[in-house]
């Protein structure tokens, strides 16, 4: 069921862009793509850093606008802690330079504007004001039906770490994976201490691999801990890995094309077909979001049960399926956090030049109208 928020006014329509980004932003500015009057979603850059040229910022934030399909006006929300300047010409707004360039660029593009505004703890305005004067923030009222779309009070950050769990399922999980470990060393070949009943189970598991990555895609409840320490030895091996964002992004019979191509290349240096790279570098048509979204629940839970030298692989994972959702800050913050264990982890550093050239992958821009 599509959810539609009307907006009548300015602060009517500050009142629903939390509901179109997911998410209160903070200290950002929130662009929101528009085909007529309609609008079915919110991009979120980090403000600009000073020493970033203002027309370079404002000519590549346009350009991610006009990469959405059938966008012919945008919409411009500054989210910022910084207190606007009283002069005696008047009140300026932060950010107003940074803002009057885009719209300029925006222009310059064939784009119209149908908002420009500012949100600071002081209240809220119009930057097209001729006189800007500042509103109480009393006035940002979310719409009843917005909370049909969920809880957007936390900001760009809330939900990106890791989850709470219980320290005995940590020593459950890692106990488990020096098992797997032993019997694994590089892949199942081998065989588990036959007096470990709970390293066999997780072993067991691993019999069938794309099977039991397609169950973590339709998982409802949190992995049990013997499933979690399978799964931390999946991401924790580069072919499996990978297998596992193909699968997850697709099906499960991509899961097994992918999973033999990257134990041909593992094996032999045989050429990855170009269709399972396309799918890593977020081109092709649109996954599943709630099976991305169940695939990152799960990824994120057995995580957090791993022991701190086994993160990094899952990690990433993390990373990719929070990139794959639109969420480029939260797969930012899991690539920090793996990094943070391991430097040089190839796949880390791969999606980090990946991200920051692509921004967000080409699914992300055709929205509800390219599904």
């Amino acid at each position: 069921m599509t959810t539609v928020l009307r907006a009548s006014d300015s602060a009517q329509f500050l009142s629903i862009v939390p509901a179109l980004a997911g998410f209160t932003p903070r200290e950002s500015i929130a662009l929101l793509p528009f085909h007529g009057t309609r609008s079915d979603g919110a991009m979120r850059l980090d403000l600009p850093d000073a020493a970033v040229p203002v027309l370079h910022y404002a000519a590549a934030a346009v350009e991610l606008v006009v990469r959405v399909p059938g966008t012919d006006a945008v919409a411009v929300v500054v989210y910022t802690d910084e207190p606007s300047q009283r002069t005696p010409d008047g009140l300026v707004l932060p950010h107003a330079v940074m803002v009057d360039t885009l719209l300029g660029c925006a222009e310059g593009a064939g784009l119209r504007a149908v908002e420009a505004l500012c949100v600071t703890p002081e209240g809220w305005a119009r930057y097209d004001d001729a006189e800007p004067a500042l509103h109480p923030l009393s006035d940002i009222v979310p719409p009843p039906d917005a909370s049909a779309l969920g809880d957007v009070s936390g900001d760009q950050f809330s939900g990106a770490g890791l989850p709470p769990v219980p320290a005995a399922e940590e020593q459950q999980v890692a106990r488990v994976l020096r098992g797997l470990d032993g019997a694994l060393p590089s892949g199942p070949a081998g065989a588990p201490d036959p007096a470990d009943a709970e390293v066999i189970a997780a072993y067991a598991l691993l019999d069938d691999i794309p099977a039991f990555l397609e169950a973590v895609a339709l998982a409802r409840e949190p992995l049990q801990p013997l499933a979690a320490a399978a799964l931390v030895w999946c991401l924790g091996r580069p072919p499996v890995r990978d297998a596992a964002i193909a699968q997850w992004a697709t099906d499960h019979r991509r899961g097994i094309h992918t999973m033999e191509a990257q134990l041909a290349f593992a094996a032999s240096g045989a050429p990855v077909p170009d269709d399972i790279g396309r799918v890593f570098l977020g081109r092709g048509p649109a996954p599943d979001g709630e099976r991305l979204r169940t695939a990152l629940h799960a990824v994120r839970h057995a995580t957090a049960l791993a022991p701190r030298g086994a993160r990094p692989g899952p990690l990433t994972v993390a990373a990719w399926l929070s990139w794959a959702l639109g969420r480029a800050t939260h797969a930012g913050r899991y690539l920090d956090m793996a990094r943070e264990i391991d430097p040089d982890y190839s796949l880390a550093l791969l999606l980090d030049t990946m991200m920051c050239g692509a921004v967000l992958p080409e699914w992300a821009f055709r929205g509800r109208r390219g599904e």
